[in-house]
């Protein structure tokens, strides 16, 4: 039973030596075409991107302004976008009093 195990032991040792040889040879094929199509190359961390939602905006909007509660109802696409403005305006001025430095848009998906 023990000669059985080391033997599935050493089979699994020499197949995982086996993939990782393989592994390694793909990485290198792959940075020798990059450098040959002068292609740089693209390891670098991935950027970080914070997303923020706002749940209800037609609520929100009726129940912050006179202005949102005529206008939610009759014009919902420009109201949507009224309050998206007006929260980054205070986010942005909240994290210029406490100094961060932020870069904000609002996307349309």
């Amino acid at each position: 039973m023990t000669t059985i195990l080391a033997l599935i032991s050493l089979t699994l040792l020499v197949f995982s030596a086996l993939l990782l040889w393989h592994f390694l040879e793909q990485r290198k094929m792959i940075h020798q075409m990059l450098e040959n199509e002068g292609i740089p190359d693209t390891t670098r961390d991935p950027e970080l991107i914070l997303t923020l939602r706002v749940i209800d905006p037609l609520s929100l909007a009726k129940r912050e302004s006179r202005t949102g509660r005529m206008l939610a109802d009759r014009l919902p696409v420009m109201t949507q976008k009224m309050v998206y403005q007006e929260v980054m305006k205070e986010l942005e001025t909240e994290l210029e009093e406490r100094n961060i430095d932020v870069e904000m848009c609002i996307e349309y998906r």
